[in-house]
């Protein structure tokens, strides 16, 4: 007969053997190997039952050797290597700094503190960093002027395509702190906060890319920033020619002097205050119908005015509703409080029907001023651009969380608008390839994950496993894996 036996040899290691032998005497020793090591063990053993068996079959199966996989470390590396080619793509890389690509990446991926960026890092599979060379990466980031870098990427990138729409839009970011200073002031807060605030002006194209980002003191009226950002755009650009679109905040006689004296063309909303004449004389004997455009010319502009049922019926059930508050103010439902349609007259309260009577007739009306010489509509489509500030400003304050902000000093607020500025740019540019938002980009990919497995104690590398769907959306960036 013949059997395996293991036997510990004097330098420490396991002989494994085949014994055979002949009415109890052993009549001859095969030596397998020595192991030194538990898989080594397991493989000179299975070896072992090879020979021993021959080429006969065994009557029952071999016991499979216990398999032990253990997962070291898993993370996002394909995430990441995809963003870092599209932030390669738009030129960033340019600025040769690793620190502020990491930052940047991370809040794409997941907006939070600088120091808790290392956590979203390290998901990434990215351990280079610590947290000084973070925080030293915003102060080089106002040294290097990095922000006039990455607006000229992106000028440079929508040339590319060609554009000829300059919209712009402000928005305020508030600060987690009470006491103000020179640059954090209290103001119209468009996010109805009471804290400290800063105004932001943002540039983009027609199609929401991202040119440039101004911050202002917290308290500067909107009318007061249009001129200085588009000056300073086309003098950094070499600019000369360009069509402004900005909304009714922006409308002053001064700006549209001043951005005409300029050579420049605008399209800016109206607010309509009256019932302009023109529309007025057009009611007395006609009902305004669904997209229906009024013109009043000026010598140096025309105001376009476009009627549409849609915001009509919008429009009416908020007057409605203002005179459902009014009426329970004037019967003494409600307490006094400041209300559109109320006159409060000594101890009278009483509904201004004139008032009234005013803001239905301007229900479903919307007027935009332009000396821009082209057909009334595509003035119209034109400014309807504006959403795509609007949404960069969203993806500003909820996908990358730009505010609260917990800097104090104006360097490190600046570096932090920059490194959101270059994140916003990233998405946008993500979005525009793929078709879909950039938040949901990342909700895709994060869970692809790749890592280490230790299998019996050793360790190899296990690659990630890319659904088709991921794959189509790689192939859309130019990205395929």
């Amino acid at each position: 007969m013949a059997f395996i036996r293991k036997v510990k040899t004097q330098s420490g290691a396991i002989a494994v053997q085949i014994v055979h032998k002949n009415y109890g005497q052993v009549t001859r020793i095969d030596h397998i190997g020595s192991a030194h090591s538990q898989v080594e063990l397991a493989a000179l053993t299975t070896l072992a039952k090879q020979r021993l068996l021959s080429a006969q079959q065994s009557l029952f199966p071999d016991a499979v050797s216990p398999l032990q996989i253990q997962l070291k470390q898993s993370y996002s590396s394909l995430l990441w290597q995809v963003l870092h080619r599209q932030y390669e793509q738009l030129g960033f890389n340019q600025l040769g700094d690793d620190v502020f690509t990491a930052l940047c990446i991370a809040r794409v991926v997941e907006p939070t503190s600088k120091l808790d960026s290392l956590r979203v890092l390290a998901d990434l599979g990215i351990h280079q960093f610590d947290k000084n060379q973070l925080y030293r990466c915003l102060q080089k980031v106002i040294d290097k002027d990095y922000r006039s870098t990455i607006s000229q990427l992106c000028f440079s990138q929508a040339a590319s395509h060609g554009f000829n729409l300059l919209l712009y839009d402000v928005t305020t970011l508030y600060f987690e702190v009470q006491q103000e200073d020179d640059y954090r002031k209290s103001g119209l807060s468009k996010e109805r906060r009471l804290e400290p605030q800063i105004l932001i002006g943002l540039l983009v194209d027609q199609s929401g890319f991202p040119l440039d980002l101004h911050s202002f003191e917290g308290n500067t009226a909107e009318t007061k920033t249009i001129l200085p950002v588009v000056k300073d755009f086309c003098a950094q650009h070499s600019v000369d020619r360009l069509t402004i679109v900005a909304d009714a905040a922006m409308l002053s006689a001064n700006n549209l002097a001043a951005l005409a004296k300029s050579g420049f063309t605008y399209i800016v909303g109206s607010r309509l205050h009256k019932i302009p004449y023109d529309i007025a004389q057009y009611q007395k004997n006609r009902i305004l119908g669904d997209q229906q455009i009024i013109v009043s010319q000026y010598p140096e502009y025309r105001v376009i005015y476009q009627y549409r049922d849609k915001r009509a019926a919008l429009d009416r059930r908020n007057i409605q509703k203002q005179i459902d508050k009014a009426q329970k103010i004037v019967c003494g439902q409600t307490a006094t409080t400041k209300a559109k349609f109320v006159t409060l007259k000594a101890q009278t309260k009483q509904l201004n029907q004139s008032l009234i009577d005013k803001a239905y007739a301007l229900a479903g009306i919307k007027g935009y001023v332009t000396n821009l010489d082209i057909p009334s509509q595509q003035v119209i489509d034109y400014y309807h651009q504006l959403f795509q500030v609007e949404a960069s400003f969203r993806m500003a304050k909820s996908d990358f969380k730009a505010r609260p902000i917990f800097h104090r000093k104006r360097d490190s607020i600046e570096a932090h608008l920059t490194i959101v500025l270059t994140a916003i740019t990233l998405g946008r540019y993500i979005e525009s390839q793929t078709g879909i938002s950039i938040k949901q980009f990342v909700k895709t990919l994060r869970p692809i994950r790749s890592g280490v497995v230790i299998i019996n104690g050793r360790e190899y590398p296990a690659k990630e496993i890319i659904p088709q769907l991921v794959q189509n959306l790689l192939q859309k960036l130019g990205s395929g894996h």
